[in-house]
């Protein structure tokens, strides 16, 4: 994730950043007017001290700001989940959807979430761009991942396609969640109608909450990810292959908390674990897809 929060800026992001010419960069850091550090003759400029050094040459009112709650919001991911944890941020997660989580975002309610809104042939950009586009966030990939069909161990159903499940129990998902909208729409293509499906009354609020309705017996079927079947041996259908994204505050993003979690995401461990459940690309992590206010 290094493309997204390298610990040193080098001249030519110096100057994008402040809108300046390279050469303006170079005069200022002759003069001892920006921190910076040279190393073999290259100019590099501590993106933290950098920060700080540009919000204490702010003017004007102190203007009081709403403070950001330590929790992640939005659509839920294991492969996530799991990172908050075992960086030892210290972050909460509440995961009830992605639109439930951009509407906790916009509202100061999060400090971030994490997004799979499918929006014709991409995902995520043209929703975060219309909701937040005057917020200072950013919006970084995380991950590919697989959904499909999470199905019973041995699939006994012979469950292929969503025209095989008419007439099954479907672990259906609550309205905020990005899933249950995008399930609703490759159903119609099926002839089928969502809301007329079997199943549990209490919509799963989570996607290891799909898988583990299957596992216990209480539905046939969910539209889930391929990482929560693995978790709990059940078989997995594929059907797609979906974005999902991290919508974070850009002051929380350098905040130690969620630095933590960055500086985590770059380990071998993360990796692993990625390969362990299965069902993940990681190749574009930290891919920005909007970074408000910048050029």
């Amino acid at each position: 994730m290094t493309d997204v929060a390298p610990d040193y800026l080098t001249t030519k992001e110096l100057a994008a950043l402040l809108r300046l010419s390279e050469r303006k960069v170079y005069d200022l850091a002759a003069n001892d007017e920006v921190p910076c550090t040279r190393v073999v003759g290259k100019l590099l400029f501590p993106r933290a001290d950098v920060m700080a050094w540009i919000a204490g040459t702010r003017s004007g009112p102190d203007v009081a700001s709403t403070p950001l709650p330590g929790i992640f919001a939005g659509s839920h991911d294991p492969l996530l989940d799991w990172a908050l944890r075992e960086s030892e941020s210290g972050l909460a997660a509440f995961y009830d959807g992605s639109h439930d989580g951009l509407s906790r975002v916009s509202a100061r309610q999060a400090m971030g979430c994490g997004l799979h809104i499918r929006e014709g042939d991409g995902w995520n950009s043209d929703t975060v761009r219309t909701r937040l586009s005057d917020a200072t966030v950013v919006h970084v990939e995380f991950d590919k991942r697989q959904r499909g069909l999470i199905v019973e161990a041995g699939n006994p159903h012979r469950i292929s396609d969503i025209a095989d499940i008419a007439d099954l129990r479907f672990a259906s998902r609550q309205d905020s969640a990005a899933s249950h909208r995008m399930f609703a729409d490759l159903a119609q293509e099926a002839n089928i109608n969502a809301a007329t499906l079997k199943g549990p009354a209490q919509p799963m609020r989570t996607e290891g909450d799909v898988a583990a309705a299957i596992a216990e017996g209480k539905a046939d079927v969910g539209f889930g990810i391929a990482a929560s079947a693995a978790q709990l041996r059940l078989d997995f259908v594929p059907l797609l292959t979906e974005r999902y994204d991290l919508l974070i505050w850009r002051t929380a993003w350098f905040d130690p908390p969620f630095q933590a979690v960055v500086n985590f995401l770059r380990s071998s461990d993360f990796t692993a674990r990625a390969a362990e459940l299965g069902g993940y690309d990681l190749s574009n992590l930290g891919h920005v897809h909007f970074n408000s206010g910048a050029p």
